[in-house]
């Protein structure tokens, strides 16, 4: 079982803590709708970081290049605990170094993990993994977290992405690591969880259209979003 990080970063006083609108789910009509996770905040908000721009990038980019016609201009939030969850093939987690699901929600991902669902986990560095991998041990008590390398189908389920060469966007110098975890811990069986380690893809995503951060590094963003997105679809 991959140990990547130590320790915890120091967390923000209530006080700092964000609040964010929150737009109406879209119902369910079978069309492919991104899903995020939302968790109750017992440290600091961060489930909702890049929310709805992120989203509204990556939907766009889906319909332009690919032949599946997602909802474009809404987005679902949901607990993990949520049975409305379970129409979603796809589930997108923030910052998990600051989750803390409940015993129900921990229940929930397991179910949701189990019946087919796929979980992309973005959105945090260094001494955040502690809290993820103890979380996560939660939902999945034998789970195995192991390191990917570019020769994943993942890495080629739409895009064929040679170089997992990215960095962290506030940090260059901390290179991003690539984590997974099978189906009954079996390699030959579905990647069920796939995990951005000293990554921040939805930001790359987010800041796209001002040129925050090199066009590359965001086109690289989009490409491992979409493999993810393709990949939960069909495995």
């Amino acid at each position: 079982m991959a140990r990547a990080g130590f320790g915890r970063r120091e967390v923000a006083p209530p006080a700092q803590r964000q609040r964010v609108w929150i737009e109406p789910n879209v119902p369910y009509d079978g069309r492919f709708t991104f899903a995020r996770i939302r968790y109750t905040v017992y440290r600091r908000s961060g489930w909702e970081y890049d929310y709805p721009t992120m989203e509204r990038h990556l939907m766009t980019m889906v319909q332009e290049i690919t032949e599946l016609r997602p909802v474009v201009n809404g987005s679902n939030i949901h607990t993990f605990d949520d049975p409305e969850l379970l129409k979603y093939p796809v589930a997108y987690l923030s910052e998990p170094g600051y989750w803390l699901p409940s015993d129900r929600e921990a229940e929930g991902l397991r179910l949701y993990l189990a019946r087919g669902g796929f979980l992309i986990v973005d959105d945090f560095m260094r001494g955040e993994w502690y809290n993820f991998e103890e979380q996560i041990l939660r939902a999945l008590p034998n789970a195995d977290i192991v390191r990917l390398t570019a020769s994943h189908p993942i890495f080629d389920a739409f895009f064929h992405v040679k170089s997992l060469e990215m960095a962290y966007p506030h940090d260059p110098y901390l290179p991003a690591q690539f984590y997974g975890i099978y189906e009954d811990n079996d390699p030959s069986k579905r990647l069920i969880v796939i995990v951005n380690y000293n990554n921040d893809i939805g930001d790359y995503m987010e800041h796209s259209h001002q040129e925050f951060w090199p066009v590359n590094i965001s086109n690289d963003a989009y490409k491992l979003a979409i493999n993810y997105i393709f990949y939960g679809m069909t495995h």
